[in-house]
């Protein structure tokens, strides 16, 4: 969620017109040319291994990733909210490259949050704690009083959620399988397919909140300004310019002291008023947008939770790479998920039924699990031709058997461990479930994965009949 923004410390530059917003926006949100370049962002929650369910001291936490960041990384080093850490991979040349580095990055990591008593885990959503924030500084302070004008939703997002996005350049002007129109329209399509597939997030509280993708749910219920992606069905550009003029500006930022946090006033409204925004306010404003696909001169797929494993995040970067990069396996893509854009509706996501059906049920739907049947083995075919090692393969494979298969997802492991348990707070649940067959124990050598064990049941089958309301309510919401 994070974005490299710089602090007001100098008086805002030159005012911007509605104009001139409108055709910056054009020129600098969409770069085509062909696909050559990826990367990944991968958020993750910090807890102590021996008592996961209890929240680590701030200053336990701040002493951690000082040593963190003097670490010499290729990946960038941001801090969430919440005290989430996140890396973000340099662009690479190719899926490999990608992987290679930010390995290399995470092993040293997690070396230094092991001498801190520390470890990564991969959820979507902290299972247990309240969203309690970490930072407090002035850009934090002014999206929280923001945020919390909606709902509870917003400071769950912010202080308690993780996730891998994935980040592909846009594509050729030029239509086709690799062009920007498709590629655009691809992202936000298959995105409900990759939301049921990796949904990791099925807990809050130590219960389960009916939800595959709490995290997903999260998002869905924020402000559909703010969250929601931008019509489809015309010009990219012009589609994302006018979203990003009528979104609602959430803070207008103070050299000193607390940032003004208006209400009901849009960008284009700004720039018609008698203090408009200067450039640096544009370039801001723009990140705090999050729809589920957002354009920053390659597209930002955001849709996916963080992943259980040291590596579990390689499977979805090598997916989502395949079915964008090579030619055939995007068309097979689109041709799969084409018919699904009927049940979407003429809601944007993730509000309209297709993405809260994925959100909600993962693949325990039928035709979620029919379409990534498909998306993943034409990816399959496709990982050899982009150059996937061996071990990459595999891991595809085994994430495939375990879950696509078997319409399940990372998080029916979750529930399942929980029922079992009789306990949906028992300490043992975030260590358990990192270990649970994701693939990649090391990339430069093999990758392992446990397989599928025989007699596995169907997770426990989501309440259907709550929203989002469960976060701060403390109900128990279990079927």
């Amino acid at each position: 969620m994070s974005d490299s923004v710089s602090d007001c410390t100098e008086p805002r530059r030159s005012a911007v017109t509605e104009a001139e917003v409108e055709a910056l926006v054009r020129g600098i949100c969409f770069k085509t040319g062909p696909p050559r370049f990826l990367g990944v962002e991968l958020e993750w929650l910090v807890h102590e291994p021996r008592s996961p369910r209890l929240p680590v001291p701030p200053e336990r936490r701040e002493a951690a990733y000082a040593a963190v960041r003097a670490l010499p990384l290729s990946s960038a080093v941001t801090v969430e909210p919440g005290g989430q850490l996140e890396l973000s991979s340099a662009p690479a040349a190719s899926l490999m490259e990608c992987i290679a580095s930010v390995s290399a990055d995470l092993d040293a990591v997690r070396g230094v949050l092991r001498e801190a008593g520390l470890a990564l885990y991969g959820l979507g959503q902290d299972p247990w704690n309240e969203p309690t924030r970490f930072l407090h500084e002035p850009r934090y302070d002014a999206m929280e009083t923001c945020l919390d004008r909606a709902g509870p939703e917003g400071r769950a997002m912010m202080c308690s959620s993780a996730s891998v996005q994935v980040c592909l350049d846009a594509g050729y002007e030029e239509p086709g399988p690799l062009g920007l129109g498709r590629r655009w329209w691809l992202a936000h399509q298959l995105g409900a397919l990759l939301v049921g597939a990796f949904a990791n997030s099925p807990m809050a509280r130590g219960r389960p909140t009916g939800w595959r993708s709490t995290r997903q749910s999260l998002w869905a219920a924020m402000d559909p300004g703010r969250t929601s992606a931008p019509p489809l069905d015309g010009d990219p550009r012009a589609a994302w310019a006018q979203h990003v003029l009528d979104a609602p500006v959430m803070c207008v930022r103070a050299p000193s002291g607390p940032w003004d946090v208006p209400e009901g006033l849009s960008f284009r409204e700004w720039t018609r008023s008698d203090a408009p925004p200067g450039r640096e306010d544009l370039d801001y404003h723009q990140t705090t947008l999050f729809p589920p696909v957002r354009p920053r001169g390659h597209l930002e797929l955001r849709m996916i939770d963080a992943q259980p494993g040291d590596d579990g995040w390689i499977v979805p970067l090598a997916v989502t790479t395949a079915l964008f990069d090579d030619p055939e396996a995007a068309e097979t893509a689109y041709r799969t998920v084409k018919p699904l854009a009927e049940r979407a509706g003429s809601l944007p996501a993730p509000l309209n039924a297709l993405w809260t059906t994925a959100a909600r049920s993962g693949l325990a739907d039928p035709e979620l699990r029919e379409a990534a049947l498909a998306c993943f083995a034409a990816a399959a075919d496709a990982l050899p031709r982009i150059g996937a090692s061996t071990e990459v393969q595999r891991a595809v494979a085994e994430f495939t058997d375990r879950y696509v298969a078997r319409g399940r997802c990372p998080a029916d492991d979750l529930l399942d461990r929980a029922a079992d348990s009789g306990h949906p707070d028992h300490g043992t649940l975030l260590g358990a479930g990192q270990g649970a067959g994701r693939g990649a124990e090391q990339v430069a050598g093999r990758i392992t994965g446990r397989g599928p064990e025989d007699g596995t049941e169907q997770g426990m089958e989501p309440d259907t009949d709550h929203g989002t309301e469960h976060l701060l309510s403390g109900k128990d919401f279990r079927p």
